[in-house]
């Protein structure tokens, strides 16, 4: 089923609703609502602000200035209704920098500015007006937003109720020569408008991210790290992102910001265990020992059967902490989670070191180690392990 189907049956019923004036009205900045009241200090601030662009090209303008301030004044409700409903999805309307023109395009997503919006409004009978769109904005737009304003127009309303009548992806729309007008029933239903904005950039992310893993297969470390920057952009709380991200620098040699992005991805992920390992061993490089150690325990509280974050605690408790009895704990588990040869190995070593003399556990563990290095045909770690036995048997 088309994406646009539900979105098409949900504007037949709305039409229906608005015949009988039974509408949606939600007065929370950034919640759906398909019925806007703009009244007092909000829209005498509209008013003052259309008087000023009226008065500033009333030189230049061959209209009436009180025509230039009520097309302003339709422009700038439509404008309100917009950023009232997608609040800070949307850039924020600055009065002071609009008033130089918005070069055809009204809104842009904060997170990506390449996707504009493009705000119509018109006041009439809703079953007989058309929303007007030129070719250049088509062009320069990726959605179209529809508002209709219910009363008339001008300086002295002391309040408007706005509709916001749906809206229109700019690729959907034809034009004829150089613009082109839309009715209501070509419209799509309005709350839909910020999910198929998310969906915009969702694809823009998934692509992204597709580019950076490609990257990282082929070693370009430094692109994979420039399109996982381009993914936080759009969507700052992606921790694959982060995560991919933090390896790259790694590999570039930038170990603190590997640090810092595995520490975001944990932020936005506390259970994101693969991050608590790779932090914990960047921060054994560094000569954070015992933060790596904490690292790797988190990662185990997260993923009890994470043997890789058994053994690399293992280690660090063995050459740089000097606790014995940690490091048999540790191989311990992981010879219970999987008969790890290179754990039968490490704990026969510390259990001749902890114990001097408990030569029949070491032993048995390096002739544990021995078979299944022979088993899997690796005769120079077999001849190691054996020659672990000689040494003690000396």
């Amino acid at each position: 089923m088309d994406w646009t189907t539900p979105l098409k049956a949900q504007q037949t019923d709305f039409i229906q609703r608005l015949k009988s004036a039974k509408l949606l009205h939600c007065d929370e900045k950034g919640q759906h609502s398909e019925l806007t009241v703009i009244s007092g200090k909000r829209l005498d601030q509209l008013r003052d602000f259309c008087w000023e662009m009226a008065e500033k090209y009333r030189r230049t303008s061959r209209v009436a200035i009180r025509d230039v301030f009520i097309n302003n004044m339709k422009g700038k409700l439509a404008e309100e209704v917009v950023k009232s409903r997608l609040a800070d999805f949307v850039t924020e309307v600055d009065y002071e920098k609009r008033i130089g023109g918005d070069g055809k395009v009204d809104f842009t997503l904060t997170s990506d500015p390449s996707i504009g919006i493009q705000v119509k409004a018109r006041n009439g009978n809703f079953d007989k007006i058309q929303w007007p769109i030129t070719q250049e904005e088509i062009e320069k737009n990726t959605v179209l937003v529809c508002i209709l304003i219910q009363e008339e127009v001008s300086e002295a309303q002391a309040e408007y109720n706005l509709i916001l009548a749906g809206f229109l992806p700019t690729n959907m729309i034809k034009s004829a020569a150089s613009k082109a007008l839309v009715g209501i029933d070509e419209l799509l239903y309005s709350g839909g408008l910020r999910s198929y904005l998310e969906s915009l950039i969702s694809f823009k992310v998934d692509e992204y991210m597709r580019l950076s893993e490609g990257c990282y297969e082929k070693e370009d470390y430094q692109s994979a790290s420039y399109y996982c920057t381009q993914v936080l952009q759009l969507k700052p709380n992606n921790a694959d992102a982060y995560k991919v991200r933090g390896i790259a620098r790694y590999k570039l040699g930038d170990k603190q910001g590997a640090i810092e992005d595995c520490t975001e991805a944990i932020k936005i992920d506390p259970n994101y265990a693969n991050c608590y390992y790779g932090r914990g061993l960047i921060r054994s490089e560094l000569g954070d020992k015992q933060g790596a150690v904490n690292d790797y325990t988190q990662a185990i509280k997260i993923d009890p059967n994470y043997v890789d974050a058994y053994f690399q605690r293992s280690l660090v408790r063995f050459y740089d902490l000097g606790d014995k009895q940690g490091v048999i704990d540790d191989c311990n588990h992981i010879i219970k989670i999987n008969s790890n040869n290179a754990a039968y190995l490490m704990r026969g070593v510390v259990r001749y070191a902890l114990r001097e003399g408990d030569k029949q556990a070491a032993i048995k563990d390096f002739q544990t180690a021995a078979n299944i290095y022979k088993k899997e045909g690796k005769e120079t770690d077999y001849q190691k392990a054996i020659e672990m036995i000689r040494e003690i048997n000396k």
